[in-house]
């Protein structure tokens, strides 16, 4: 931690943990031992953002797409995050961390959405780490019913559709009241974001690494964000010496 620079670290970072089942796969286990051990790495970058102070952190935990993998394991997951959310609510208590949840709640088990909504409930007041899980979360799909909320809004009159900006819109996304992430980090080498905050991640900084979702623990975290140290966040601007006027010019004369 002596390595980073405390007053450049990410506000939000955002992560696609990725390469369970391959983990399990190349121990000769099942599955769902890659899934249980992927929640310890859950533990170890919750901890390590809180000692931090980084403030938000965000989750895929379940998407859409995961409603294709085989029943069993679909139920097994389900059973795993209800283990997971009963088993860390005293810390999550103690260590003032405020759990919330992005995506739907209709299609996931009864006892689990309960105890989802009762750890949301108990954790409201907290605010040393926000923890968003995105559990049975699309991009697409929070884009689309984003856009139906506005329509209906624009139906009953309290907006016009000239009203409509991009923070305008933000508001009726899942993740409204939170920063857009800086950091997305993906592990087990694969290169795309998987339907993952398509909307927030606009100028986020992309890391991606080979290290497989339930070996990602505080040193690989570490790393993560000092290389996010070492970008140039430029949010879609040119810096060269040339002032924009002399860059038009310039470009007028081509």
């Amino acid at each position: 931690m002596h390595q980073l620079d405390v007053d450049q670290l990410p506000r939000h970072v955002a992560i696609i943990m990725d390469g369970n089942g391959r983990w399990a796969k190349k121990r000769f286990l099942n599955r769902i031992v890659g899934h249980e051990e992927g929640a310890n790495s859950v533990r170890a970058v919750v901890r390590s953002c809180r000692e931090l102070g980084i403030p938000y952190l965000t989750l895929y935990a379940f998407s859409k797409e995961n409603w294709q993998r085989p029943p069993s394991e679909v139920d097994a997951l389900w059973h795993l995050l209800k283990k997971f959310l009963i088993s860390e609510l005293p810390e999550l208590l103690d260590k003032g961390i405020r759990v919330c949840h992005i995506g739907d709640l209709e299609g996931i088990p009864d006892d689990v959405v309960r105890e989802l909504l009762k750890v949301i409930e108990q954790t409201k007041h907290l605010d040393r780490l926000v923890v968003n899980l995105a559990v049975n979360y699309g991009g697409r799909q929070e884009i689309e019913r984003a856009a139906r909320l506005f329509a209906e809004d624009v139906r009953s009159g309290r907006y016009s559709p000239e009203e409509l900006s991009g923070e305008l819109f933000s508001s009726y996304l899942f993740t409204r009241g939170t920063p857009d992430p800086d950091l997305i980090i993906r592990t087990s080498g694969e290169y795309r974001v998987s339907n993952f905050l398509l909307w927030q991640l606009a100028y986020a900084e992309l890391y991606i690494t080979d290290v497989l979702w339930p070996d990602f623990r505080e040193e690989e975290f570490l790393a993560a964000l000092r290389d996010y140290q070492k970008r140039e966040r430029r949010f879609g601007t040119y810096y060269d010496d040339q002032t924009p006027t002399q860059r038009c010019a310039a470009g007028s004369q081509q």
